[in-house]
């Protein structure tokens, strides 16, 4: 039996190929157990997750205090360029002298700075952003299911994969939407197993119920005959 001084539980807020996410409770009970750490990458939950878009911790309810590092990407729903680790004061002071990513980087441009925070300060400002992704993901979720489409394991997030089977497939689904002006990028492998091949779609709250309803019954379309 190998022994460690500390070992790490890594884990996604929002898992970026399944849409899907993990039962952070359960992780957290496992990490106290065990005397973990647990980190989070929240590059898909920050902005979709949670009443406010505060991420996976506000969806459970959890402290975030109850996470060790927190790990996220400002370039998706805040809309710039560039990352972040959040933890404890103690933490982020041992990460930032002893990690070469950072240690020979520079910081985050002013205006990607600038423009994520005004991202930030909008999401607290306008919540029904928020309430609107929910819904507009909820209804493609479950229209598509209502067609017959293959979402895997996707569930309360807007991210949603439509599982064709091939890469050769998903290819000409993807051909086949952009044409009728829809742009749904194919996931192919070794992203996935081939037979998971898929199109993933990125619900927003700008989508209306028509751009809805149009999406998935183009894609159903494609699915069909290609």
């Amino acid at each position: 039996c190998h022994k460690y001084r500390r070992t790490v539980i890594a884990i996604e807020g929002v898992y970026s190929m399944d849409g899907d996410y993990p039962d952070l409770p359960e992780f957290i009970e496992v990490k106290q157990r065990h005397d973990a750490l647990l980190y989070i990458d929240e590059a898909h939950s920050l902005g979709t997750m949670g009443d406010n878009g505060r991420g996976i911790a506000e969806f459970f309810g959890i402290d975030p205090k109850s996470v060790d590092i927190w790990m996220g990407t400002i370039s998706k729903s805040l809309g710039s360029g560039g990352g972040y680790l959040a933890g404890s004061r103690e933490l982020i002071d041992y990460l930032g002298l002893t990690t070469p990513a950072f240690v020979f980087s520079t910081a985050c441009s002013p205006p990607n700075t600038a423009a994520a925070l005004a991202a930030l300060q909008t999401l607290q400002a306008e919540p029904w952003r928020v309430r609107q992704l929910h819904e507009r993901s909820a209804l493609f979720l479950s229209l598509a299911k209502e067609a017959g489409l293959d979402t895997g394991p996707s569930l309360n997030t807007p991210v949603i994969p439509i599982i064709v089977g091939s890469s050769q497939k998903a290819l000409a689904v993807s051909q086949r939407l952009l044409e009728a002006g829809i742009n749904a990028r194919p996931i192919l492998y070794p992203a996935v197993r081939e037979s998971a091949a898929r199109i993933r779609f990125f619900i927003t709250c700008e989508h209306t119920d028509a751009d809805i309803h149009q999406a998935v019954q183009a894609v159903t379309e494609a699915v069909a005959t290609c």
